[in-house]
């Protein structure tokens, strides 16, 4: 544990409790320079891609790597494992394959995406889904953070371009296979190692209310158009629609002014709705919006919906899956509710992903843990899958 604890005070969060670490803030790229750091003391060679993603290469970059790794950033107040995890066992994992004087035939690479989470811009997987294609460059620069710093300024600030991002053809070639690691979400695992077999299909919407904005002490009841009112039926509506194992939460709500005696004008509140499939998900959050929307029209305000990510079921590739589960001894699959930058490269190259238990399931909160032997016990799973892969 010990780089975990390397890293244990940067970007410690005071009110929410945990960590709050956001692509290219103050305290994503003092964990980027660490990176850096660390690999260059390992004699790895770092390059960042265009679109802001770091490489640390065991080997010259070209064609057919085998590359793992996984993102520094987190939610709001997230936990110390969820991507630091991966990061960390990634450069473990190359200790343990030099102490024993391998030699790979492959070049090795470990990859840090940015903003994974969407914790500062909305957007989840944003450096992953550049390089894919997935979101376009003008798309993602135009993005912007509650202070209204958009993704291309803060990119330029961290020394890119914002004119040269996008689909990055050389950086998808060097992929021969992509292995990530990362802590478990759930509680899943009742052994120390698993591996992934789907992500369910998810995304997230923004409800915007539009009502009227008056006094609180003033404005009688019944003269009212309170945005909140509706934006709160839509948390409920939320909850009943999350059935047979849907998954549908409200985890932010953002009133305009934001005064304590002001009815609001405006309410905006984000819904993220997750479930097995496509058409699920999409009945899901249809649910939602036709009950926001009657919400809405009972008390006088409007509603517009704005889908700002969507990610179809992930499969993730069962020939490489298997490879590595015997490899690994028979671990168990198992699928997740949780998106990975993993899950943006599955759709273009082989890709596979190396749980670590989580004995309380407990995830994107500061409660988030993981025993210090089943994280070492990922690092020796990580290392042996380079190794065979990479032969």
């Amino acid at each position: 544990m010990t780089d975990l604890a390397d890293i244990a005070d940067v970007g410690r969060d005071a009110r929410r409790g945990g960590y709050s670490r956001h692509g290219f803030d103050r305290v994503e790229l003092e964990l980027r320079q660490w990176f850096t750091e660390e690999a260059t003391r390992r004699g790895l060679d770092v390059v960042p891609d265009r679109n802001g993603n770091l490489w640390a290469w065991w080997g010259k970059p070209g064609p057919d790597a085998v590359v793992t790794g996984s993102h520094l950033d987190s939610v709001p107040g997230g936990g110390a494992f969820d991507g630091p995890l991966g990061v960390v066992s990634a450069l473990q994992a190359i200790d343990l394959l030099r102490a024993k004087n391998f030699s790979p035939a492959k070049s090795i690479a470990l990859v840090v995406f940015v903003e994974e989470e969407g914790g500062r811009f909305g957007v989840a997987c944003l450096g992953s889904r550049l390089m894919t294609g997935a979101i376009s460059a003008e798309a993602a620069c135009k993005l912007t953070d509650p202070d209204g710093v958009s993704f291309g300024e803060a990119a330029h600030k961290a020394g890119f371009d914002p004119l040269r991002m996008g689909r990055d053809e050389q950086a998808l070639r060097n992929i021969g296979r992509f292995v990530e690691l990362h802590v478990e979400q759930g509680r899943g695992l009742d052994v120390p190692v698993g591996l992934a077999s789907s992500i369910l299909a998810h995304g997230r919407w923004r409800f915007t209310f539009t009502g009227e904005g008056n006094h609180a002490g003033a404005t009688l009841i019944e003269d009212r158009r309170d945005p909140m009112l509706p934006a709160s039926q839509l948390v409920l509506a939320a909850r009943r629609a999350a059935t047979g194992g849907a998954r549908a939460t409200v985890g932010r709500i953002v009133p305009n002014p934001g005064g304590t005696n002001v009815i609001a004008s405006s309410v905006d509140v984000w819904l993220d709705a997750r479930a097995a499939d496509d058409a699920r998900t999409r009945e899901v959050v249809a649910a939602i919006s036709e009950a926001a929307a009657s919400a809405a029209r009972e008390e006088g305000c409007e509603v517009r919906v704005t889908e700002e990510s969507y990610g179809d079921t992930v499969h993730f590739d069962t020939g490489l899956r298997d490879e590595i589960s015997g490899v690994l001894g028979g671990v168990p699959a198992l699928p997740t509710g949780a998106g990975h930058d993993a899950g943006i490269l599955a759709g273009h190259v082989p890709t596979t992903m190396l749980f670590v238990r989580n004995p309380t399931g407990v995830s994107h909160a500061p409660a988030e843990h993981a025993e210090a032997d089943d994280c070492a016990a990922g690092v020796v799973a990580l290392a042996s899958t380079l190794e065979h892969l990479a032969r």
